[in-house]
């Protein structure tokens, strides 16, 4: 199935959900009624946060640790290398969108306490991923490349896991240094991700609690 039958379906599923929602059919007076822009905001905000809490679940507990023990070493680095671009590029887009909405449908003048907490921690999710995008991935893609050249050099990187690196790096100093500085990039770059991922899950208690199922 191409991306665009792909698109076309996802759209023709939204618009059946708009179709038959209780904003269509329902039977309150007009006074109780919301705002179509406020039911088109709080969709935005709704599909936007759930996009981004999914991918990061995903990526930072499940899909990249499947690549790891299953590619190897240099195919592993070289696709993390096109994937956390497009990764942290979407998780931002969608946490500026959620910002965007949840700050309209919430003036910081007349927020709550609880509210505005709840911004900080969207900010705090829109602040991580582009760090990430625009300063440790490029960081660590650029020492990654680096260290795969002296790795093909000692005929090593095509095993899956990490023991050839290390037995290698044991009698190469220039290796083990390049091991200790991308080590501390990728983990800064990690905790970045992390912090990301627990920012969108505060929000996601949040959103519960609003929950009437």
């Amino acid at each position: 199935m191409g991306w665009l039958t792909r698109f076309l379906a996802a759209v023709a599923f939204l618009a059946v959900g708009v179709i038959f929602s209780p904003e269509t059919f329902g039977s309150k007076p007009d006074g109780q009624k919301s705002s179509h822009l406020s039911t088109y905001l709080k969709l935005a905000h709704l599909l936007s946060f759930s996009t981004a809490f999914g991918s990061a679940l995903w990526v930072t507990f499940i899909g990249g640790i499947i690549m790891f023990k299953n590619l190897p070493r240099h195919q592993f680095g070289n696709l993390q290398s096109k994937m956390f671009p497009a990764y942290f590029s979407l998780v931002g887009a969608c946490a500026a969108i959620s910002v965007a909405s949840f700050g309209y449908l919430h003036p910081w003048e007349s927020a709550s306490t609880v509210e505005k907490y709840q911004l900080g921690f969207l900010l705090s999710s829109f602040a991580f991923s582009l760090t990430n995008l625009f300063v440790f991935t490029p960081m660590t893609i650029e020492m990654m490349k680096q260290r795969h050249k002296v790795e093909r050099e000692q005929n090593i990187g095509e095993e899956v896991g990490w023991s050839k690196n290390r037995e290698a790096a044991k009698v190469n100093p220039k290796l083990a240094a390049m091991n200790k500085k991308f080590g501390m990039i990728h983990g800064l770059s990690s905790l970045a991700n992390i912090m990301s991922f627990g920012s969108l899950a505060m929000h996601s208690w949040y959103l519960a609690g609003k929950m009437n199922l």
